[in-house]
C-alpha cells in the first residue's frame, strides 16, 4: 500500500510542478483604473501612477549606490585605468539582460512577478517558485546589509556637526555593537531606516517615485558635479599603462562590476503600477541601463586620471583621490551621494519584494495575506510589512555583511531564466501545426529547453576553466561544444514575432546572455554554489509540502489569470500569425 501511495502522490506532484501560466496572460487589456473585481473582495488594486520618467528613475536607483563611489575604485586598483573597459564590458554584456528584459515586459504588461512571472509562462510552476526563492534570499540579505551601511554613512554625516562628533555610540550605526564573537551585532539606526522606507512605500506608489526620484535625482547630480570637477583634476599619465595587469585583469574586473548593473527586475516588477507599461517598460529598462554604464566609466576615467590607480586600494577611494589633489570638501558631498544612493537601493528593493510576494499570494504558492491590497493606498500593506520586517531582524541583530559571499546567486539565477524564457515562448512549440509533421524523439519545446541547459551547463563548464587557469584548450573545446549545442536553435525552431518590443537577433543574443550569466555564475564563491542547492532543496520540500496544493489553477478572468496543465496548453495568440 505505501509503494501505491507514494506512487500517487509523485504522480501527482509532477503533474502541480508541471502546470504552466498560459502565455496569453501577456495579451490582457491594460486598463487605467482597474475594475472593483481586479481584487479580492474589501480590497483594493494597485494603481497606475508611474511614467516612463519615473521608470527610469526606478532602474537608475536600484543600480546606482554607493558602490559608485566604492567598488569603481576597487577595480581599479587590480586592473588599473583599464577599469573603464571592466564596466563597459560589463555594461554590454547586461544589454542582452536587458533586451530580453524588455521584451518580457512588454509582452506581459499587465501583472507583477518579473522574472518569477516569465519562468511561469515559460517553463512552469515548480522552475517559477524557485527563482522566486533564490530571488528573494538575495533581496533580503541584501536590504539588510545595505541598510546597515547606510546607517554608517548617516553617521558620519552626523559627526561632521561638532556638538556630535566621537559622541554617537557605536550600538546606534557606526558599526554595531558585537556580541558572541560577532555573530550578534546590535545596530539600532538600520530598524528605524527600514521603518521609515517602509511607511513611505505603503503610503502608495506615487508617493515612493516621487521619494526615489528627488533621491536619484541628487544623487545623479552629485555623480555629475564629481565627474567635471574631476576632469579638471586629470593627469593623463595616470592612464599609462593603461592595463598594467594585462586583459585577464580587466575581464576578471568585467565579472564584478556586472553586478552593477541590477536594475532590470525592479523596472519589470512595476508594471501593474506603469501607466502605459507595454510602451514604458522596455524604455526604462534599456534607457536606466544606458546612463548607469555611462556615469560608470565617466567615474572611472575621472578616478584613475586623477591619481595613480595604486592608490585607489581604501575604503573611500574616490574621496581619498580628491583629497590628495586638495579638494576636501568634495568627500561630504561624496557622503551625500552615497546615502541618497544607499537611500533608492534600499526603496527600490523593499518595493520589488513586496510585489513579487503580492504575485505568490495571489497564485497561491504564498498564503493569501501577501496578496492584500490597500483599499485607499492601492498597495499590498501586508506584504510590504513582512519585507520591512524580515531586512529590520536581520539589521538589527545580525551583521549580514559576512554572508555577501552568498549573494548573487539568485540574480544571475533569474537573469538566466529570463534568457531562457525569451527563446521558450517565441519558440514555435505545437508540432501538430505542421502540415506534415515529421517524427523526433524529442519535440521541439524539449529540443529548445534540452539546448538551453546544455548551453548552460557549457557556459558554467567554460567559466570553471577560467577561473580555475586550465589549459586555454579546454575552453576552446567548451566554446565548440556550446556552438553544436546551439545550432538546432537556428535549424529546428521558428520563432514568432510578438507584438510590442522584440528583442532583436534572436537566438543569439538570448544565448549569449545566458551564457554569460553561467560563466560568471563559475566566478562566484564556493558557499554561493552550496546555497544554490541548499536554498533549491528547501524551496523543492515548501512546494511540495504546501505550494501543489494550494496552488490556484482555476481561471481567473478578473485578474486575468489562466493556470493550464502541461499536457493542454493553448497555442499563444501570436502563433495564429505566423
Amino acid at each position: 500500500m505505501a509503494p501505491r501511495r507514494l506512487a500517487t502522490w509523485w504522480s501527482d506532484f509532477s503533474h502541480a510542478a508541471m502546470r504552466s501560466k498560459s502565455p496569453a496572460v501577456g495579451h490582457q487589456n491594460v486598463q487605467e483604473k482597474p475594475s472593483s473585481s481586479s481584487s479580492e473582495a474589501g480590497e483594493g488594486a494597485l494603481s497606475r501612477r508611474l511614467g516612463v520618467f519615473d521608470l527610469i528613475l526606478l532602474g537608475i536607483g536600484a543600480s546606482i549606490g554607493a558602490g559608485i563611489f566604492v567598488v569603481t575604485g576597487t577595480i581599479a586598483n587590480d586592473t588599473g585605468p583599464g577599469v573603464t573597459v571592466s564596466f563597459a564590458l560589463a555594461g554590454l554584456a547586461c544589454v542582452a539582460n536587458a533586451l530580453c528584459y524588455a521584451e518580457l515586459a512588454s509582452r506581459f504588461p499587465a501583472l507583477v512577478g518579473g522574472a518569477y512571472l516569465y519562468a511561469y509562462s515559460a517553463f512552469n510552476e515548480l522552475v517559477a517558485f524557485m527563482v522566486f526563492c533564490q530571488l528573494m534570499v538575495d533581496y533580503h540579505i541584501g536590504a539588510a546589509s545595505i541598510t546597515r551601511s547606510l546607517a554608517g554613512y548617516l553617521v558620519n554625516l552626523l559627526e561632521l556637526i561638532p556638538a556630535l562628533s566621537g559622541q554617537i555610540p557605536v550600538w546606534f550605526g557606526p558599526g554595531g555593537k558585537t556580541f558572541f564573537g560577532g555573530f550578534f551585532s546590535i545596530n539600532v539606526l538600520a530598524p528605524i531606516i527600514l521603518l521609515v522606507l517602509t511607511t513611505v512605500l505603503c503610503q502608495g506608489v506615487r508617493e515612493s517615485a516621487a521619494v526615489n526620484a528627488v533621491m536619484t535625482v541628487t544623487k545623479v547630480v552629485i555623480v555629475l558635479v564629481v565627474i567635471v570637477l574631476g576632469a579638471f583634476e586629470v593627469d593623463t599619465a595616470n592612464w599609462t599603462p593603461f592595463a598594467p595587469n594585462g586583459v585577464p585583469a580587466i575581464v576578471t574586473g568585467a565579472t564584478v562590476a556586472y553586478f552593477a548593473y541590477v536594475g532590470f527586475d525592479a523596472v519589470a516588477n512595476s508594471a501593474e503600477e506603469s501607466r502605459r507599461p507595454k510602451r514604458d517598460l522596455p524604455i526604462g529598462i534599456l534607457v536606466s541601463l544606458i546612463v548607469c554604464a555611462l556615469l560608470y566609466v565617466g567615474v572611472c576615467l575621472v578616478i584613475t586620471g586623477m591619481v595613480p590607480y595604486q592608490s585607489l586600494a581604501g575604503d573611500a577611494p574616490l574621496a581619498e583621490a580628491f583629497t590628495e589633489r586638495g579638494l576636501p570638501f568634495i568627500t561630504a558631498l561624496i557622503s551625500i551621494g552615497a546615502v541618497a544612493g544607499l537611500t533608492t537601493t534600499v526603496l527600490v528593493g523593499l518595493y520589488v519584494q513586496s510585489r513579487l510576494y503580492l504575485g505568490l499570494g495571489r497564485d497561491g504558492l504564498l498564503p493569501s495575506l501577501f496578496a492584500r491590497i490597500h483599499v485607499r493606498h492601492h498597495t499590498p500593506v501586508m506584504a510590504q510589512i513582512w519585507c520591512g520586517s524580515v531586512a529590520g531582524v536581520l539589521a538589527t541583530f545580525f551583521d549580514v555583511s559576512h554572508l555577501s559571499r552568498i549573494l548573487s546567486v539568485g540574480t544571475l539565477s533569474g537573469y538566466s531564466v529570463v534568457c531562457g524564457c525569451v527563446l521558450i515562448l517565441r519558440a514555435s512549440q505545437n508540432d501538430i501545426s505542421e502540415e506534415k509533421p515529421e517524427r523526433h524523439f524529442l519535440t521541439r519545446s524539449q529540443e529548445a529547453t534540452s539546448c538551453l541547459v546544455g548551453v548552460a551547463l557549457c557556459g558554467f563548464a567554460v567559466g570553471l576553466f577560467f577561473r580555475f587557469s586550465l589549459h586555454y584548450a579546454l575552453i576552446i573545446v567548451g566554446l565548440l561544444v556550446s556552438i553544436g549545442l546551439a545550432v538546432p536553435m537556428y535549424i529546428r525552431q521558428v520563432f514568432k514575432h510578438p507584438t510590442g518590443f522584440m528583442c532583436p537577433g534572436v537566438p543569439t543574443v538570448p544565448l549569449l546572455g545566458l551564457y554569460v550569466n553561467m560563466f560568471l555564475f563559475a566566478q562566484l564563491h564556493w558557499e554561493g554554489w552550496v546555497r544554490f542547492v541548499i536554498l533549491g532543496s528547501l524551496s523543492v520540500g515548501f512546494y511540495a509540502l504546501y505550494g501543489q496544493y494550494n496552488a490556484k489553477h482555476e481561471p481567473l478572468r478578473a485578474d486575468g489569470y489562466t493556470y493550464l496543465p502541461v499536457d493542454t496548453q493553448e497555442r499563444n495568440p501570436d502563433e495564429a500569425q505566423l
